[in-house]
């Protein structure tokens, strides 16, 4: 089975007598009953590789697209009005210098490092290890605490999996830590932050702003949130480019047939009773 956002869980998994391997239609695979596939010893794959960049180049869009507060700008414009640029209130932010946190250091938060060091900026991470010395060196890229991050940061992406321990990780506590000038981006999986307090957090000035490619209620967004114009939003596009999406299509089915062809299934999770490293990554602690 290739499954894409679907909920793949135990009674379609007993109802497919005959399965052998899932292969996800993207990187996520929380909607997918791993654990349950992984008792029936059914293998389990998801797609890291062709995700990878245009994630990335969406990351890097709303970091400079929440700078520039393109949001506000485009609804003025609109609206009839053409703002005065030489007023300091409608004026937007610099990123070279400021401080970008990264919460979750794998492929894609690295090719977002790769990216931001290219516009001049400071790069902070947190994940359950530190990345290799060489990545961090090439990226220049330093390892924090958790707490180090939220407060520190001018810019904090989120790029983790969802899982029971990342689950609202972004929450009240964490906004009132958070600098009032710093901006949330998220396109990883919109439970990872409690929309609520993204609202409440928004509406008090805890935070400047946010930029979400995903959200809890999909293909509902909260209602507050479309109305502020300091949050940009995108319907979960961070992989839908074209040439992204046939690659895409292609690492899905190349899971599959080299599980039949070669025996061994390309980007697993689960082989048997060991945990392969992508999984493994999937659980995070703070």
């Amino acid at each position: 089975m290739i499954v894409a956002k679907i909920p793949f869980d135990k009674k379609i998994i007993d109802a497919a007598k005959n399965l052998k391997i899932i292969s996800t239609y993207g990187v996520g695979f929380d909607h997918i009953d791993v654990a349950y596939a992984k008792q029936k010893g059914i293998v389990v794959s998801n797609c890291p590789k062709s995700v990878l960049r245009p994630t990335a180049e969406l990351t890097l869009a709303m970091i400079l697209g929440s700078a520039r507060r393109l949001r506000y700008y485009d609804h003025a414009l609109r609206e009839g009005v053409f703002l005065d640029a030489n007023e300091y209130d409608n004026q937007g932010y610099s990123i070279e210098g400021k401080t970008l946190g990264i919460l979750g250091m794998g492929r894609i938060g690295q090719q977002v490092a790769r990216f931001a060091k290219a516009f001049g900026m400071k790069i902070i991470y947190h994940n359950r290890h530190c990345v290799a010395e060489d990545i961090a060196n090439e990226l220049q890229a330093k390892y924090v605490d958790f707490d180090t991050l939220i407060k520190e940061s001018d810019f904090l992406t989120l790029h983790l999996p969802l899982t029971k321990e990342s689950h609202h990780v972004i929450n009240a506590d964490v906004f009132k830590q958070m600098k009032k000038t710093a901006f949330l981006i998220n396109v990883a999986r919109g439970s990872l932050v409690n929309g609520e307090d993204l609202v409440s957090a928004l509406k008090n000035d805890e935070i400047a702003g946010a930029a979400h490619d995903v959200f809890e209620n999909e293909p509902h967004p909260r209602q507050e949130l479309v109305e502020m114009d300091n949050v940009i939003m995108t319907p979960h596009v961070g992989s839908a480019t074209h040439v992204a999406r046939y690659n895409l299509t292609k690492e899905a089915a190349d899971n599959i047939l080299n599980f039949f062809e070669n025996k061994q299934a390309e980007n697993k999770l689960i082989k048997g009773n060991q945990k392969s490293a992508i999984f493994v990554r999937a659980f995070y602690f703070t």
